[in-house]
C-alpha cells in the first residue's frame, strides 16, 4: 500500500509504475507472436546484438537505446534476410550476429575515456525505476501502435505465425510484412531493455506467453491472457521490490514464474477434471 501512496509523490515512481503497465501489454502481444512463431532464440540474437549498438552510443555520447535500436533492427533484417534466401542458416546466423554484437559493444565500450564496467547496469540487468518521462511516452505510443495492429490485423499474424505458406495462399504479402514484424519485435525488446535489461528481458516475452498457452489455446486469448499476465507479473514485482528494496527485474521474474507453476497446476486440474467426466 506504501507504494501506491509513494507513486503520487514521486515521479520516478509513477514513471516505473506506468512502465511496468505499458511493458507487460507490449510484452504480451508481441511475445505471443514470438513464442507461436518460435523465435526465442532469434530474440536472444537481437537482444545481446543490441549491446553492440549500445556500446557505440557510449562511445560517441549518443542515447545508448537509440544505438541499441539501430543494430537491433539491423540484426533483426539481417536474420530474416539470410534465413529467407537460404544464405546461411537462421540459427547459425544468430550465433553470430550474437556474439559479433557482444564484442562490438565490449570493444567500443573499453576504448571510451572514463567508461567503468557499472555504467551500463541497468541495461544489462534492467532498471525500471530509472524510465523517464520520454520513454514513458515512447513507449506509450509503440503499445498504442502495437494494440491496434494486432486488433485490425490479428488473422494475418496467425497466419504468419503458425504457417507462411498458407499466408501466401490466402493473399498476405508475406515478405514485405516478416520484415516489418521483425523490425516490430526489435523495436519491442530496445523500449524493454529499460525495464528488464538485455540479461533478463526474454522472460518477460516468453514466460506468460507459455503461462497462457496452458489455460488457453486460441490465439487471441493468448495474446491478451498473456498482456494480462505480464502486466499483473510486471507491477506486483515491481511493487515487491520496493517494499523489500531488492532489483525489480528479479522480483518480476520470480513473479512471472509463480504465476507459471499456477497456470500449469489449473491446466493440469481442468485436464483430470476433463477425464473424470
Amino acid at each position: 500500500m506504501e507504494f501506491f501512496i509513494d507513486i503520487m509523490q514521486y515521479q520516478y515512481l509513477m514513471n516505473a509504475f506506468l512502465a511496468a503497465i505499458l511493458s507487460g501489454i507490449m510484452c504480451g502481444i508481441v511475445g505471443t507472436y514470438i513464442v507461436s512463431r518460435r523465435m526465442v532464440f532469434l530474440c536472444g540474437g537481437i537482444t545481446h546484438s543490441s549491446f553492440g549498438g549500445l556500446g557505440i552510443a557510449v562511445y560517441y555520447g549518443a542515447n545508448p537505446l537509440f544505438g541499441a535500436l539501430i543494430f537491433a533492427i539491423a540484426s533483426a533484417l539481417g536474420i530474416e534476410w539470410a534465413s529467407r534466401n537460404r544464405v546461411i542458416r537462421e540459427d547459425s546466423a544468430i550465433g553470430i550476429i550474437w556474439s559479433v554484437g557482444m564484442a562490438v559493444g565490449a570493444l567500443f565500450l573499453n576504448l571510451t575515456p572514463g567508461y567503468t564496467s557499472g555504467d551500463l547496469t541497468s541495461y544489462m540487468f534492467g532498471s525500471i525505476i530509472t524510465v523517464t518521462n520520454q520513454e514513458v511516452v515512447v513507449l506509450a505510443i509503440f503499445t498504442f501502435v502495437c494494440v491496434i495492429g494486432f486488433a485490425t490485423w490479428w488473422r494475418p499474424i496467425i497466419f504468419l505465425a503458425f504457417d507462411h505458406d498458407y499466408a501466401a495462399s490466402q493473399g498476405v504479402s508475406t515478405r514485405y510484412i516478416l520484415y516489418f514484424l521483425s523490425a516490430i519485435v526489435a523495436i519491442a525488446i530496445v523500449l524493454a531493455i529499460r525495464i528488464m535489461g538485455i540479461v533478463l528481458l526474454l522472460s518477460l516475452f516468453t514466460i506468460p506467453c507459455v503461462a497462457a498457452n496452458y489455460l488457453t489455446k486460441s490465439y487471441r486469448n493468448i495474446t491478451l491472457t498473456a498482456s494480462l499476465m505480464a502486466t499483473i507479473g510486471t507491477v506486483t514485482g515491481l511493487v515487491i521490490s520496493y517494499n523489500l528494496e531488492v532489483p525489480p527485474g528479479t522480483c518480476i521474474i520470480f513473479t512471472l514464474l509463480i504465476m507459471l507453476f499456477v497456470a500449469k497446476i489449473l491446466s493440469l486440474r481442468n485436464i483430470k477434471n476433463a477425464i473424470k467426466e
